[in-house]
């Protein structure tokens, strides 16, 4: 908190020039207590009272003190010209001794008030008192914020401000220096957890020596009606205890000898509908522990065998929100430390007030996270699969804590014929409106790998739907497909980074792949290119938050991510290919710190490829004796593979869907094992229907060879294609 100068600032106190004469003052209409008056010409201090009024204003306590140099008894009076009795200089009691207290708070309020740090209002004068919490006067004692730390203890500060104006004015000033830095410390905190701490570090031991925190359990969301009943829960305590060796003061966990123990205090309090906590509760002000609503509700917080320190060393301060009340924080001092003032109600009442508010924010803050983390989680693949012939990983970074959701994303979606599509995007943005357009974007990815459509068919198609989702909606993708058989991969790129191949002796390649124009454009072609993808080789798909960012462009990004993957195919040596876990935390280590400015979608992809001699392939007639040749040919083929044992059941079944297949084909009909870690067989014909499961009865002479499909293989299905449809099921070897 920045102080604000005060009016007497750089100036001698009056009470300090003696030889200067006090100048008669114009009447001024009275006013009621504890308002201050508006000063009359510039320089003069806020809040001086007319003459003749019961709490005397600072300059007139100043001329008090400098008229009882020499007096001994506690009834000498001084007074202005023309104004009357100014006070008595008892210590606590009003008149002068009120107006001295106030003494602090009307300098500061001379050079128009010192606000509270942290928000909560203004500083103002009261019946000689201070308001720290917005508003409202501190009584005839003044305020002392407590002791220890940069606050001095303190009793009432009636006489001795008489005696010493300037020492007033620096108390109060650190007074405020507290409260703006204990606020400022409660502000810092961005979750629950960070902002009770918040308060307890700051209170403890400069305000009190011990702080229990208690919060309503379940805490309420915004405008969410509370869960009735009314539960606290001990949410943090923590406590001053003098340590085995030196004697100084630390802050550790209740010790049973501690003389502020409190035993185990109730970790759950439910709160009873009119009973003394919920008056307190609901009073919203902090309240003495020695004050009777205080002696009826600890006992219901704490527990019945529960004690507080005598006299006002306990403060039992409510937690109120925007809405409602979340909870309560108790102080307490020890009892050979000076007891609270009524001035530390309002210190108290400033800490709850920012504590409760902070809280507020911190849980509509964890629920707004939590939402953007279920959407990005629902939004990208759970897990990913497992294809033949591939192994893959991924990893998804989002921009920054305050942006978990995006518009990055990835998929590898399984394709007949043991392929697999490899998809990477990034939609502009990293809003709730990026991640809802990613998901639309994706959805459609999906449908569109399903039909079997060529890359570059999948990316003008997307194209399209970007356009009728709204304008602006660009986004880029690259869509590759992995044949496992053929050893090759077909991409189309619509705006995105190149990927990079990471060979199996370590060299890394950035692939050269016609770059496109992004989605969303409209009107544009996409092309597609073939490369080899050896065995062993691994490629890595990735968006632009890799590998660009205010500090480097995308090229030196991109160069400087081919020479780290380089790098760490070296360690693992030329024959064995990096772990694809490890290689894809390795990538994202090489991110140093201001050079993630975008979220980051990682999808890498090992290729294993499966070998030709573990795969068999013929093309059969759409004719009655097709199913019969499809038996032998499969026999055959097991034979040759050491997989006799498998032979009645891949018979049975080949029969079945070949039989199917010939029925309604009328083009050569394909047959197609794959040996991997299980026996897959693939049929396929040209006819876009595909076979639906039914019951057949007991007249039906047919309709039983999906029914034996679906008994007896591990798995089974039917995708569409754009020339026809493949029917496969795999066997466990």
């Amino acid at each position: 908190m920045t102080e604000q100068p005060t009016s007497h600032e750089g100036r001698q106190p009056r009470a300090a020039r003696p030889q200067e004469r006090t100048r008669p003052r114009p009447q001024t209409p009275p006013r009621a207590a504890g308002v201050p008056a508006q000063p009359s010409a510039p320089g003069e201090a806020i809040g001086e009272p007319a003459a003749g009024e019961g709490a005397g204003a600072p300059a007139v306590a100043r001329a008090a003190a400098a008229s009882l140099p020499r007096a001994d008894s506690g009834a000498g009076a001084g007074a202005e010209e023309g104004s009357g009795t100014v006070g008595r200089g008892q210590r606590g009691g009003g008149g002068a001794a009120a107006g001295a207290a106030a003494g602090g708070g009307g300098v500061a309020a001379a050079s128009g008030g010192a606000p509270a740090a942290g928000g909560g209002g203004g500083v103002g004068t009261a019946s000689g008192g201070v308001s720290v919490a917005g508003g409202g006067g501190a009584g005839s004692g003044g305020v002392s914020v407590g002791g220890g730390g940069a606050v001095p203890d303190g009793g009432a500060e009636g006489g001795d401000s008489l005696l010493d104006p300037a020492g007033a004015v620096r108390r109060e000033a650190d007074r405020l220096r507290f409260v703006g830095a204990a606020t400022r410390r409660i502000a810092r905190g961005i979750d629950l957890d960070e902002i009770v701490l918040g308060l307890c570090r700051a209170t403890v031991p400069t305000f009190s020596d011990a702080i229990l925190v208690y919060l309503r359990d379940p805490l309420p969301v915004g405008d969410d009606r509370p869960v009735d009943p009314f539960v606290l829960r001990l949410r943090r305590t923590d406590r001053l205890r003098l340590t085995e060796d030196g004697g100084e003061l630390s802050l550790t966990a209740a010790d049973p000898d501690d003389e502020l123990d409190l035993g185990p205090a109730s970790e759950l309090c439910e709160v009873r509908t009119g009973g003394a906590l919920a008056e307190v509760l609901r009073g919203v002000r902090p309240v003495f522990g020695d004050s009777a609503a205080a002696r009826a509700a600890f006992p219901e917080l704490l527990g019945d065998n529960r004690c507080v320190p005598t006299g006002h060393r306990a403060i039992l301060a409510p937690l109120r929100g925007r809405r409602r009340v979340i909870g309560a924080a108790v102080f307490l001092r020890r009892p050979d430390r000076s007891p609270f003032e009524p001035g530390d109600l309002l210190v108290a009442a400033q800490l709850a007030t920012h504590t409760a508010l902070g809280i507020d924010k911190a849980v509509l803050y964890g629920r707004e996270a939590y939402i953007a983390d279920e959407l990005q989680r629902t939004m990208l693949p759970e897990n990913l699969p497992q294809p033949t012939g591939v192994r893959l990983a991924s990893r998804y970074l989002p921009a920054a804590e305050t942006a978990r959701v995006g518009g990055d994303w990835y998929d590898a979606i399984p394709l007949p014929g043991s392929r697999v599509a490899l998809v990477v995007g990034d939609v502009m943005g990293h809003s709730m409106t990026s991640a809802a357009i990613m998901g639309q974007l994706r959805t459609t990815a999906q449908t569109l790998a399903g039909l079997d459509l060529p890359p570059q068919e999948v990316l003008h198609h997307l194209d399209e739907q970007a356009q009728r989702l709204g304008e602006n909606r660009m986004a880029t993708c690259l869509y590759a497909v992995y044949d496992p058989v053929a050893h090759r991969i077909t991409i189309a790129n619509a705006g995105h980074p190149p990927p990079v191949l990471l060979h199996l002796g370590g060299r890394a390649e950035v692939l050269r792949v016609p770059p496109g124009a992004p989605i969303g454009v409209g009107g544009v072609d996409f092309e597609a290119v073939e490369l080899d993808a050896p065995a062993g080789a691994t490629l890595l798909l990735y968006t632009d938050g890799l590998v660009e960012s205010r500090m480097r462009d995308v090229w030196a990004g991109i160069e400087q991510l081919r020479e780290r993957l380089a790098t760490t195919a070296q360690l693992t040596g030329p024959d064995h290919s990096p772990p694809l876990e490890a290689l894809c935390d390795d990538v994202l280590d090489m991110l140093g710190p201001g050079d993630r400015d975008d979220d980051i979608a990682l999808l890498a992809a090992r290729f294993d490829g499966i070998a030709p001699s573990d795969v068999a392939y013929w093309f059969l007639e759409p004719e009655d004796a097709a199913p019969g040749r499809a038996r032998r040919l499969a026999r055959r083929a097991l034979a040759r593979w050491d997989l006799e044992e498998l032979s009645d059941q891949v018979e049975l079944l080949v029969s079945e869907v070949v039989t199917n297949a010939v029925r309604y084909a009328e083009r050569p009909v394909t047959l197609r094992l794959l040996r991997t870690d299980v026996l897959r067989c693939e049929v396929g014909d040209d006819s876009p229907q595909l076979p639906r499961q039914r019951r057949a009865r007991d007249t039906d002479e047919g309709g039983r060879g999906l029914f034996l499909v679906n008994r007896l293989a591990r798995r089974w299905g039917a995708t569409r294609l754009s020339t026809g449809k493949v029917v496969w099921f795999e066997l466990s070897t």
